[in-house]
């Protein structure tokens, strides 16, 4: 497993030891082939910011992917054995065995790679729930922040099938390179100074808006609205949210839609429905990098490096490459 030693860069993040989880009531303890890692995972272990509740020494990590290995009291035995993905509660993920409440376990279906499934965990339904937000439709004019990232790739796919017009911003040309590959109308790379004229010059302005990262690019994107669009964000990858004044957005006739936590049984519902999609594959979630577990730090100092794209796995028990 991996430690989470102090706040502070990726070297904090170690390898090292500890008893196996043991499940009590409600519980399963989980094999791990795969644990998921996100954004808000590295600002949390640089800073302590983020939605999780607990201070170092600690096993970082909120989701993983793998067979059910235990079973606590009153959970159903026949789940042993069963290819799964949960989330941990906030910490517990990087590791061999994971503890997991039974109520947040997610059967993968047949069809869906186990890699595949922990990819589409947390990015496949925070996407869903951000389009529903959006009430997307056919014709719709949209702009897809970060469109190389987990939850950016899966909303250019989900967009492009709902009928929109999808363009998709990207920090690099291989960035949008692979953005165009998804089957994004257009796609630029918001490294460039110009790249706002150029969604305008495609597009005539912008009826949607889905941001992931906050901060000057997502107030350039807003800026591209028409009246009757809708900024939707969910993340604050720069660090900050846009931080529009609800005053402009109501002068410009746009509405902005702010992240709302969502109870469990909508979360079930969505991861269910995510998982679904990728099996019949209308939805293919990107895994651009894979790390060693114990290459948790290497894995963490790449995502903070932008160099990466699509969702950043690490291996447990399965292929490394």
């Amino acid at each position: 497993m991996v430690w989470l030693t102090e706040f502070g860069g990726p070297e904090v993040l170690v390898a090292g030891e500890a008893p196996d989880p043991v499940a009590g009531p409600g519980q399963v303890v989980v094999e791990v082939a795969y644990a998921n890692t996100t954004f808000v995972e590295t600002q949390f272990r640089a800073s302590g910011r983020g939605p999780f509740a607990a201070v170092p020494p600690l096993v970082p990590g909120n989701g993983v992917g793998g067979v059910v290995a235990e079973v606590g009291e009153g959970v159903d035995a026949a789940l042993v054995g069963r290819r799964v993905v949960t989330s941990t509660g906030g910490s517990g993920g990087y590791a061999e065995r994971a503890l997991a409440a039974a109520a947040d376990l997610a059967e993968v279906p047949d069809g869906l790679a186990l890699d595949e499934a922990v990819a589409l965990l947390a990015d496949g339904r925070t996407a869903l729930l951000q389009l529903r937000a959006a009430g997307i439709g056919a014709g719709d004019r949209v702009l897809v922040l970060a469109a190389a990232g987990g939850v950016g790739s899966l909303l250019v796919q989900l967009a492009t099938a709902a009928g929109a017009t999808v363009v998709g911003a990207a920090g690099g040309p291989r960035k949008a390179a692979v953005v165009a590959g998804l089957g994004a109308k257009l796609a630029v790379d918001y490294r460039e100074a110009g790249w706002p004229e150029q969604v305008r010059a495609g597009t005539g302005g912008l009826d949607v808006v889905f941001d992931g990262v906050g901060g000057d690019l997502a107030r350039a994107a807003f800026g591209l609205l028409v009246p009757g669009g809708r900024m939707v964000s969910y993340g604050l990858a720069s660090g900050s949210w846009a931080a529009v004044p609800a005053e402009t957005a109501q002068a410009r006739g746009v509405e902005l839609v702010a992240p709302r936590r969502p109870d469990p049984a909508l979360l079930r519902e969505a991861t269910g429905e995510a998982l679904a999609a990728g099996a019949a594959g209308r939805l293919r979630p990107l895994i651009g990098q894979r790390f060693p577990l114990e290459r948790a730090a290497q894995a963490h100092a790449a995502m903070e490096s932008r160099a990466v794209t699509g969702k950043t796995l690490l291996v447990v028990r399965g292929p490394s490459a």
